[in-house]
């Protein structure tokens, strides 16, 4: 790992904090699959808990598929599926909610946004463009900008000119909304997070006007990638207060197709 982590705050159950940092690492990439993770004794003063706490906190993780033990090396990270969240803690059911979706959205847009370079039109660059625009009059209207961030990319799903991935992404509309309904809230409460969303809007926008596949696709998959950075940074209290409630459409069960 790149870095150690903080120590805990009293308040939440600690192994429940502790699994959720691990858990958080493991899903942005910060620790990478078969990656070894440090040893319960290094885990424990860097976290400033007891051996105990650390050995619950991997034993979730362990029920959630994202570590393994490997007789006589230690443990390891696994690459995360979407498996739903078992921990008792609802803003750690509502963030994973999100995180999932947001694993969707990263390969969803780095297709859609790779497809785009290579097939717009000058109507389509002119109409991202005033999709991008009104995300920025909403916003200093007061308004959360989430409609308007949705129709954004949804312009770019129309400038990539396929439209069973249209179909698909309004199949997916209620938990994509939902999740933007969220991170946008989160980017809110930051000015560093909406300034960073601003500038990844822009380079998105640069690669597909260029009509430069690659990075396009790289720009979509590291705005979702931040994201996820973004999610994993929310301030405690977001997850127990307006997290948890726009988050919470999206841990009902999913329709079946």
């Amino acid at each position: 790992m790149s870095s150690p982590f903080s120590a805990i705050k009293p308040g939440i159950k600690l192994a429940d904090q502790v699994a959720s940092a691990l858990e958080t690492a493991i899903r942005t990439g910060r620790i990478q699959a078969e990656e070894k993770l440090p040893t319960e004794v290094v885990l424990a003063q860097q976290f400033q808990v007891s051996r105990t706490v650390v050995r619950e906190a991997i034993s979730r993780l362990k029920s959630l598929g994202l570590v393994e033990s490997r007789q006589g090396s230690g443990m390891y990270a696994r690459a995360p599926g979407i498996e739903p969240l078992q921990f008792d803690l609802q803003e750690a059911a509502s963030r994973e909610a999100v995180m999932q979706i947001v694993e969707v959205r990263r390969a969803l847009e780095a297709e859609v946004a790779e497809m785009a370079a290579q097939r717009r039109t000058r109507k389509d660059i002119s109409a991202i463009r005033q999709a991008m625009q009104a995300i920025q009059t909403a916003v200093l209207a007061g308004r959360d900008g989430v409609e308007e961030d949705v129709q954004f990319h949804r312009a770019i799903a129309h400038a990539a000119g396929n439209p069973f991935m249209i179909n698909t992404l309004d199949y997916l509309s209620q938990f994509l909304q939902g999740a933007t309904r969220v991170t946008r809230a989160n980017e809110a409460r930051r000015g560093d997070f909406a300034q960073a969303v601003t500038r990844e809007h822009e380079r998105i926008v640069a690669a597909i006007e260029a009509g430069d596949p690659a990075a396009a696709r790289h720009a979509a998959a590291e705005h979702m990638r931040n994201a996820l950075t973004r999610i994993a940074h929310a301030d405690p209290d977001f997850w127990t207060g307006d997290g948890a409630r726009l988050a919470e459409p999206l841990l009902r069960r999913p329709p079946t197709v």
